[in-house]
């Protein structure tokens, strides 16, 4: 029997039979392969989501593989049996932001899979065909279930601009901190550190090309051109403002709590620093994951420590928030 996963409501879940909904025109049903959760998951489980940005009851899962099975009409027929992994964001594609790209920006309102609309926590997903991101045939799907998070880490790359020989930096050791890192490794950095809380992650970093590792209680250097922000937390955000020059560039991936102090926007102003903020991937942060992964450039694997039936999902959700330094990503087979 097919299932899936329904959160009723904060704290509240069940494991359902799930029925394929068919495409309609413009859609494509893909059989998930995996699924990975996050802490979003968590905050959604948990309900700790901000207002307006999940919708109950709801099945979770927006980090997700998969291979499409059925098109509706006005799809290409030439996607049926394709490795794939999807968009999240559901824009409405006539706003001023979505012609200009920016769909994470949509001006009717925030709609994303897997939060307010049907997620990849079940066999199958159905979702519009214009969102999907088609792989290799030879793709790992196991691997691919990762490209969501590293699709918002090429957001911040390409928002941070790196140019060969600079000196870089990644706050925070996590997976979109680890994802940084092969990023900007792609770049051919002068330097490369990468700034954590524990000494254990050194060794992924310094694999995925970080030429120097430090934990913050140590001491950091000043003069970094960019640095990309990973860990969630107000600390972090000014850790990573620290490492820069006069006239760097920051970005700013994670979410501390809500009412964190931030920046000081004095030091921003007087060192003239540049930066950017990324919540979501807009489609070239998509396509430009796709084009590195299918060049070998990503190593998602590594990251991966716990795979579970998706009738664990509770064990899965409290695996990502034990603060087990040996659970690393957690993924769902359907």
């Amino acid at each position: 029997m097919s299932t899936a996963v329904v959160i009723e409501a904060p704290g509240e879940h069940r494991l359902t039979s799930h029925d394929p909904r068919q495409p309609e025109a413009g859609e494509a049903l893909v059989r998930v392969h995996a699924v990975g959760i996050c802490g979003s998951d968590r905050e959604v489980y948990q309900g700790n989501r901000p207002e307006g940005y999940v919708r109950y009851p709801l099945t979770p899962g927006h980090e997700w593989s998969g291979t499409v099975e059925v098109v509706g009409t006005g799809v290409p027929a030439s996607l049926v049996g394709r490795k794939v992994v999807g968009e999240g964001f559901r824009n409405c594609q006539v706003c001023d932001r979505c012609h200009a790209g920016e769909t994470t920006l949509c001006t009717a309102g925030y709609e994303e899979t897997g939060f307010t609309e049907p997620g990849a926590m079940a066999a199958t997903l159905t979702l519009p065909a214009r969102l999907l991101h088609v792989l290799p045939d030879d793709a790992d799907l196991t691997a691919a279930a990762l490209l969501e998070p590293a699709a918002c880490i090429a957001a911040a790359a390409i928002k941070a601009n790196a140019l060969p020989g600079e000196r870089v930096a990644v706050v925070g050791t996590g997976t979109l901190g680890m994802f940084a890192v092969q990023f900007l490794k792609a770049g051919s950095p002068a330097e490369l550190l990468v700034v954590g809380t524990r000494n254990d992650r050194e060794a992924l970093s310094r694999r995925f090309g970080a030429t120097d590792f430090r934990t913050k209680d140590q001491q950091l250097p000043e003069d970094f051109d960019v640095v990309i922000e990973t860990a969630g937390s107000a600390s972090a955000a000014r850790t990573a403002a620290s490492l820069l020059r006069r006239g760097g560039r920051l970005v700013l991936t994670g979410i501390p709590a809500p009412g964190a102090d931030g920046l000081d926007p004095t030091d921003l102003v007087v060192r003239q620093l540049e930066v950017h903020t990324v919540f979501g991937a807009p489609p070239d942060a998509w396509a430009h994951t796709v084009r590195v992964f299918a060049a070998g450039l990503l190593e998602p694997l590594p990251l991966v420590t716990h795979e579970l039936p998706l009738a664990e999902f509770p064990q899965a959700i409290e695996l990502v928030g034990s603060g087990d330094p040996k659970v690393g990503k957690v993924l769902l087979r359907p």
